[in-house]
């Protein structure tokens, strides 16, 4: 048994699992009170990713033995001595460019790597030539590419990430504490056992799937970037949008490829701005229904709104008053069955309240309102939408949803088109996160359609056209968007340059929590607001919070209903 290891003790009668986490401790108290434990279960992490657990339930505020958790094998690993490293030398890789040897030099480094190239030659330049390197994806979906190309290169991939079965999750676990290896993951390949790690890579750093959902809601990015600094080993965080706080963390603008390389790796975008379009015309414009045609003559195109179904704002075509709920006057949305309010549930009939007409239009349409009317502009395209449960029709030449349409595109035949029908609602979007979100947006529309050399195509519809975001978009140059970003954030003190955290949850409780936080000198609260209940407290620092929201016992408040926080909250 050492730090680590997985055990059972007795507690009130029942038999539960914990992690030793420390060892050569005096316990508080008396010896002869002391159970002994009742089974050494199962192998664990090892000391050093212990402690880096330790240090993520303070960042984000949660409990330790849920990082403990993410962190362990979900089967039985056999207990005992940890094994013997391997050992495998690999000659440096070519360097690719420039990049890639700027980046080896240097502890923290970002790297702006266009959408539409090919990665799999930056990463292997970035692996460690001995030792193991750590690359944490943000989805499952393009792991099996980079584990082959690492098998071709002669490397020893380790696949470790959560869609996994558990048994074979165990194993790649157990594989990676013999070291020597490349282990390729999402979140948790932050955690993996390796005893000679050399490197880690993080793909897509800006990408939203590398936060946990569940609480603590903690960031891979900032555990890499923890673990690479307390083993003293290099980070590269690549990203076609780098964010501003993997730019603090380098302490330097990130590296970027060749500048022919840069504008070839994004495609042709076009820009509608829809206050030269006619009046009553909706989105479905002119430009739009031409660059549909001509995708899908030989491929298929993409239409993205997220806005999900039929309408969410109605107005009546007889006497022009807003469509509203009867119960709590917010904006009735248009449902299958008839009228439907997104904040109280209510339902009623497709009737006007004011004149009782029933020629109601739509101001704000939904995916499946779009998805008809487009198939109704173009009668010989086949149309479906895509989203939820919904499956993907593979003879479709046009799909619309929302943005998780672009995760599901089939690639055969290829989209030729990728169309945001109203992009305004992403540029102008009430998140201090907006710009990058919006550009990224943009970034995963490119790797869907391709670059310019191969016929890539994104249309963007919007009443803002000269934004920093399209901007950056149309000339491939991702800082652009992020010098005036860099300027509100600071001005603002969100993250980077200041710690915030969001409280949500029942009432009550949220109440109670704003109210023990707001003793507290270092941090602000502001709220909370009403129905649903959330507050956001702000610090000079990530770490002035983490302290605060430590030191605050929310056990009153948690007995008067759920309370979540989440920290460094991502669409706020």
């Amino acid at each position: 048994m050492r730090v680590g290891t997985i055990v059972r003790v007795p507690l009130h009668g029942r038999r539960v699992r914990g992690w030793v986490v420390a060892d050569g401790v005096v316990p508080e108290a008396e010896l002869d009170r002391l159970l002994p434990l009742a089974k050494v279960a199962s192998a664990g992490p090892p000391a050093d990713v212990v402690d880096l657990c330790a240090w993520a339930a303070w960042r984000y505020a949660g409990p330790v033995s849920a990082l403990l958790g993410a962190a362990s094998p979900p089967n039985v690993v056999p207990p005992g001595p940890a094994p013997e490293p391997g050992a495998a030398v690999f000659p440096p890789a070519a360097a690719l460019r420039d990049v890639v040897a700027d980046a080896r030099a240097k502890p923290c480094s970002v790297i702006a790597w266009p959408p539409a190239v090919d990665r799999r030659e930056l990463v292997l330049g970035l692996l460690a030539s001995e030792g193991s390197t750590i690359v944490v994806l943000p989805g499952a979906a393009r792991v099996p590419l980079l584990v082959r190309q690492l098998e071709r290169e002669g490397r020893s991939p380790v696949t470790l990430h959560s869609d996994l079965a558990a048994a074979e999750r165990t194993a790649m676990w157990d594989r990676a504490r013999t070291g020597a290896c490349v282990v390729v993951g999402g979140r948790l390949a932050v955690f993996a056992p390796v005893p000679d790690l050399a490197a880690i890579v993080v793909l897509d750093e800006a990408d939203e799937a590398l936060k946990e959902e569940r609480t603590p809601a903690w960031n891979a990015r900032e555990v890499a970037v923890e673990r690479g600094r307390r083993a003293g080993v290099r980070v590269a965080l690549v990203s076609p949008v780098p964010t501003l706080e993997a730019e603090v963390h380098a302490g330097v603008p990130p590296l970027r490829p060749l500048r022919n390389v840069e504008r070839a790796g994004w495609p042709t975008l076009e820009v509608v701005d829809l206050r030269n379009e006619p009046p009553g015309r909706s989105l479905l414009t002119t430009r739009l229904a031409d660059a549909v045609r001509a995708a899908v003559v030989d491929g298929r195109a993409v239409c993205v709104l997220n806005r999900k179904g039929r309408a969410r704002m109605l107005v009546c075509g007889t006497c022009g008053a807003l469509v509203t709920c009867a119960r709590c006057d917010a904006a009735a949305a248009e449902a299958d069955d008839g009228l439907t309010c997104a904040r109280c549930g209510a339902t009623r009939p497709r009737v006007c309240q004011a004149c009782h007409g029933t020629q109601l239009k739509a101001r704000r349409v939904g995916v499946t309102r779009l998805a008809e009317e487009l198939s109704a502009l173009l009668p010989r395209t086949s149309v479906a939408e895509v989203g939820g449960a919904l499956e993907v029709p593979p003879a479709a030449e046009v799909l619309v949803g929302t943005e998780a349409v672009l995760h599901r595109a089939p690639t055969r035949p290829p989209v030729r088109l990728c169309a945001f029908l109203e992009f305004d609602q992403e540029l102008l979007a009430p998140r201090y996160r907006a710009t990058e979100l919006a550009l990224m947006l943009l970034a995963r529309a490119a790797r869907v359609v391709g670059s310019k050399s191969g016929g890539g195509r994104v249309l963007v519809q919007t009443r803002a056209p000269d934004h920093d975001v399209l901007t950056a978009a149309r000339q491939a140059d991702p800082t652009i968007a992020a010098a005036p970003e860099r300027a509100r954030r600071e001005a603002l003190g969100f993250p980077p340059f200041g710690g915030l955290a969001e409280i949500s949850g029942a009432d009550d409780a949220v109440a109670v929590a704003c109210d023990r936080l707001r003793t507290r000198s270092e941090v602000t609260v502001l709220g909370p607001s009403a129905a649903p209940a959330r507050a956001l407290v702000q610090a000079p620092t990530a770490e002035m919070l983490a302290d605060a929201l430590a030191a605050t016992d929310f056990s009153e408040a948690r007995a008067l209903g759920r309370l979540r926080v989440e920290v460094d909250p991502l669409r706020v």
